[in-house]
């Protein structure tokens, strides 16, 4: 197990400021972060997995010691794949604790030497989700003061044209 070493797993998507906002939060504690983009074939994504996980590289390839890695399956098992000390995770609002409290402790039971570390988002995007970004741009809002530019010309491009 690597101390300098943390899994940050979800389903990003899309990838947003606040993950980016976490995620540099997360890089003053340890030297190298995994973004584990999830695969879950019961959630109907937007994004393919591997749309997701080439978004996170591109959204993060200038930040010193990240990687975006998809993975299906629990994540203890992959922190003891790679060796991660933690897994770090976000929270933005009072609701999110609840679930995450939960998650946190079944991980403590699956995988006692595994820690889950939280990050609170700065103000400015607490309250920016995926699932918000994903309902603007189905109506046409301008979701770029929520998704880095990467991701702003990805959502472009899933938009059907008029018409269709």
């Amino acid at each position: 197990m690597d101390a300098d070493f943390a899994l940050y797993p979800g389903t990003f998507d899309p990838f947003t400021y606040g993950h980016r906002d976490v995620l540099e939060r997360a890089l003053r504690l340890f030297e190298r972060v995994e973004v584990t983009v999830g695969v879950n074939a019961e959630k109907e994504t937007l994004f393919s997995t591997d749309e997701r996980t080439e978004l996170v590289r591109e959204c993060t390839e200038d930040l010193e010691g990240v990687r975006a890695k998809a993975y299906e399956g629990l994540i203890v098992d992959r922190a003891r794949q790679v060796g991660a000390a933690a897994l770090v995770r976000g929270l933005r609002q009072v609701s999110d604790f609840d679930a995450e409290f939960r998650m946190a402790f079944a991980n403590r039971k699956l995988a006692p030497e595994l820690e889950t570390v939280f990050f609170m988002t700065s103000e400015e995007y607490a309250l920016i989700s995926s699932s918000m970004v994903r309902d603007a741009h189905r109506w046409d809002g301008d979701v770029s003061k929520f998704v880095p530019p990467p991701v702003v010309e990805a959502l472009r491009q899933k938009k059907a044209p008029v018409g269709s």
